[in-house]
């Protein structure tokens, strides 16, 4: 395993950058818009940043909210999952009238039940009378009743199928949301859920390990090969990242050419052992345009580690990992590094782009 200390290089507050930018514009800072301008200013999309630029400092909500339907869909499904929780909620509302039809339904049986009983311990009826009577209103509703209750049980089967595949949407929107569309791995977003879940369950805390990686002089292959071959980069690292981890590891692109892991029940020794792991499976890995013959690579990655237990909270522990990453970048990239008490601390990025 290689390992280094940590470098003496500043790194930008890009949430900061983003911020003021958004505000000179007079942008609404909510979390779709800051994406917008996120992804713009790492560059990593040359195309939305030249159709941001086209807005200037006069650009609509709606200008906005088209860009990023196109190029973040996964944001802009909101319409589709308000669609998709009202039409939930009208089918339990209908639920509920029907057991509520049923429990009337039920009461006005036991009332015609009372009434039989009433009339059978009566004296002043002869027992022919009274059992003739007795059975018939007996008869009568107990076949309503049952012939009701089978149409309830009909319409509630029904009802329940309709929510199921109302709830298979939901999850569908849901999963939709979180996933990068490049690499097809977890987004920053469902990042943001997972990491901060670690803090709220003390097993998690204490057997967990955060890597964040970084591919090593990617702003160069975008500008030599262009950025469709960039893409496709980040999509490859993403695949080896997935099929070089244990199923139950999270793994996701969290911007640009950045990447995180979250590896419960391991050891630090464990985390540092899949982190050099990742790395070698990835240098030896060919980055060829098959037609042509250019090579790509080699494509290395850097990566910092840092265990829950080292840190106070999500954020701290992101910003942690951070700084052994940026160590390993300014020892020479394609490093390991872990975070240890001591190391500078950088100006780190925020992390907290989603939350409100």
């Amino acid at each position: 395993m290689q390992t280094a200390s940590s470098g003496k290089a500043q790194t930008p507050d890009i949430a900061a950058q983003v911020t003021h930018a958004m505000r000179m514009m007079g942008v609404a800072p909510i979390p779709r818009n800051y994406e917008l301008y996120y992804e713009a200013y790492l560059g990593s999309n040359p195309q939305l940043s030249k159709e941001l630029a086209a807005l200037g400092s006069r650009a609509t909500q709606e200008e906005l909210d088209a860009i990023g339907a196109q190029y973040f869909s996964h944001i802009h499904r909101s319409t589709g999952i308000e669609r998709a929780h009202t039409t939930l909620a009208a089918k339990l509302a209908e639920l509920v009238t029907l057991l509520r039809d049923e429990q009337y339904a039920l009461e006005n049986y036991n009332k015609v039940l009372d009434e039989a009983y009433v009339n059978i311990v009566s004296k002043s009826a002869s027992s022919a009378d009274i059992l003739r009577h007795a059975i018939g209103i007996l008869t009568d509703a107990t076949a309503e009743t049952m012939s009701q209750g089978k149409e309830r049980v009909e319409t509630v089967v029904q009802k329940s199928f309709e929510m199921e595949v109302i709830r298979q949407e939901l999850d569908e929107y849901k999963r939709i949301a979180n996933t990068d569309s490049l690499t097809r791995l977890a987004n920053r977003r469902a990042f943001d859920d997972n990491l901060a879940a670690v803090y709220n369950n003390e097993h998690l805390r204490n057997f967990t390990g955060l890597l964040v990686a970084d591919i090593d002089h990617f702003k160069k292959v975008n500008d030599t090969f262009g950025h469709p071959v960039g893409d496709k980069i980040l999509a490859t690292v993403g695949g080896v990242l997935r099929a070089n981890l244990r199923r139950e590891a999270f793994v996701a692109r969290t911007g640009g050419e950045e990447f995180a892991i979250i590896l419960g029940d391991s050891s630090q020794e464990e985390c540092l052992q899949i982190a050099d792991r990742i790395r070698t499976v990835l240098a030896a890995t060919p980055f060829r345009n098959s037609k042509t013959g250019v090579n790509y690579g080699p494509i290395t990655l850097s990566v910092g580690v840092c265990m829950a237990t080292a840190a106070e909270d999500p954020v701290d522990l992101y910003n942690k990992a951070d700084i052994a990453l940026y160590s390993a970048k300014n020892a020479g990239r394609n490093k390991t590094v872990l975070f240890e008490d001591g190391m500078r601390k950088e100006s780190g990025r925020n992390w907290l782009i989603y939350r409100r």
